[in-house]
């Protein structure tokens, strides 16, 4: 099964450290190896960004960035895994790695 996992935090307006990178990076090293890490990216700051809303016939754009927000998507991971218990941990793992935040995981849908 495949499953999205979208990690949402409070906007920084600094790069991640050297240290950050180092130890993100040997986790998707890790994970594509092992297999259970079929695609991931993360997002750049909002002020680069756009929403584009459609609400009865029409359509709005709002250029970036979205100050109401909380929290933004800072980026998303597609796994595999076998069970829904599964993507949870790896989900956790990851955020031992990111730090605070939260992911959303939605299992995807796959036709027969």
């Amino acid at each position: 099964m495949r499953y999205l996992s979208v990690f949402k935090n409070v906007e920084r307006n600094t790069p991640p450290s050297a240290d950050e990178m180092a130890r993100m990076g040997k986790l998707i090293e890790e994970g594509f190896k092992a297999g259970w890490l079929l695609s991931t990216e993360g997002c750049l700051p909002t002020n680069l960004g756009a929403r584009v809303r459609s609400s009865n016939g029409k359509v709005t754009v709002t250029d970036g960035p979205f100050t109401e927000a909380k929290e933004v998507v800072g980026g998303f991971a597609i796994l595999k895994a076998k069970s829904k218990a599964e993507a949870i941990q790896l989900t956790k793992d990851f955020l031992k790695v990111a730090g605070d935040g939260e992911c959303e995981i939605r299992q995807l849908y796959e036709a027969p």
